[in-house]
């Protein structure tokens, strides 16, 4: 493996683990434990399962101004953004294409922004030349993050931090937890309930290791976080939603917030708004991504052609897998906009073969977030 590859403050926990490490945007990342891609997927939908997201970048924006500016980037309301909660962003590009996806939250005297691994250079840079010079754009390298997702999390977590039951999804606090202070959401890629805890890197092996030892809790890797996020319909960037997307194609107009669109209080000011305007107003676009259910039980993967019933290729799959919890194969892709009504029927390439699917609602299986 090379030695450019960067390590996360648990490498070598991984590797204790027995975890199988791989290269990942730029990192040697868990794909699995012993345990296995299944049972790892499996156990998170059934219990607790910890990730290790420390790749991913996350940055500490200060200044008056910082609101306003975040929000002259992206379709969403950042300005109106209640202190302890989190939003889900996109950045858009003049074509209207989406750069990346993101999290912030409000954390009163500051904002908290989550990034994407492979896209965080670009963003950051993206940050630091676009919000002006009022606003400190701070990438908190120091600082690791994990994921810790599934029906069991909260309990196993309030026997360490009780004050976790107190957060509903989306919530974001600073808190400690056995005396660190880290930053806590209540959010997720997986459908299930659970958390996201930001923790300085020197604290990260000590506070993870007492995570693990709550019964509820095993580490899981890449894999199963995949197939989780698939069957929860979230999107991956770079596969699902990228440059050549935009917010309308790629099914992602609830992320417009109502005062940002073209009829809203602040609507327009971000890139590329005139063109995703156009397209929500008059329906104008090509394609559309869209769930997909397998009626075999072969999985999907990503790049496989999708045709109609007289062998015109319609589209592609961008994310596909078997889901183990719904016992099908799962995808998400782009067809042509007039195949992507529900119980459409659409034939995927595997091999020489065409393999029937169905246009599905996505999320594939039942999100469980605590709502309260």
């Amino acid at each position: 493996m090379s030695d450019t590859l960067l390590k996360t403050p648990l490498f070598d926990l991984h590797v204790e683990m027995g975890g199988k490490m791989v290269p990942f945007a730029g990192y040697e990342m868990p794909v699995q434990y012993p345990l296995g891609v299944k049972k790892e997927h499996l156990h998170t939908r059934d219990a607790a399962g910890l990730f290790d997201v420390s790749h991913m970048g996350q940055v500490r924006l200060r200044g008056a101004n910082a609101a306003a500016a975040l929000e002259t980037l992206v379709p969403v309301d950042i300005i109106d953004l209640p202190v302890g909660k989190q939003r889900y962003a996109v950045f858009t590009n003049d074509d209207g294409g989406i750069t990346d996806d993101l999290m912030v939250a409000n954390l009163g005297d500051w904002i908290y922004v989550v990034v994407n691994a492979a896209c965080k250079e670009q963003d950051i840079a993206h940050m630091r030349a676009n919000l002006g010079d009022d606003v400190e754009v701070e990438v908190l390298d120091d600082r690791a993050l994990i994921a810790i997702q599934g029906p069991k999390t909260a309990e196993a977590l309030a026997r360490i931090q009780p004050a976790v039951n107190d957060m509903v999804f989306m919530d974001s606090r600073e808190m400690q937890i056995d005396g660190v202070d880290c930053l806590i959401s209540r959010s997720g890629y997986t459908g299930e309930d659970g958390y996201e805890i930001s923790i300085p890197a020197a604290d990260t092996v000590r506070l993870v290791k007492l995570f693990l030892e709550q019964p509820e809790i095993e580490a899981i890797g890449l894999g199963a976080r995949d197939s989780l996020r698939l069957e929860s319909g979230l999107c991956l960037y770079g596969h699902d939603i990228d440059t050549t997307t935009t917010p309308v194609e790629g099914s992602l107009l609830w992320a417009i917030s109502k005062v940002r669109r073209a009829d809203g209080e602040r609507a327009g000011g971000f890139p590329g708004a005139d063109k995703i305007y156009a397209q929500i107003a008059n329906k104008d676009y090509s394609r559309k991504r869209v769930g997909l259910l397998g009626e075999g039980r072969a999985p999907i993967r990503e790049g496989a052609e999708l045709f109609n019933a007289d062998g015109e290729k319609i589209g592609m799959v961008t994310s596909g897998s078997f889901g183990p919890t719904i016992g099908k194969p799962v995808a998400l892709g782009y067809v042509a906009t007039q195949y992507s009504p529900l119980e459409t029927e659409v034939f995927a390439e595997v091999r020489g073969k065409k393999l029937p699917m169905k246009v599905a609602r996505a999320p594939f299986i039942e999100q469980r977030y605590y709502r309260g």
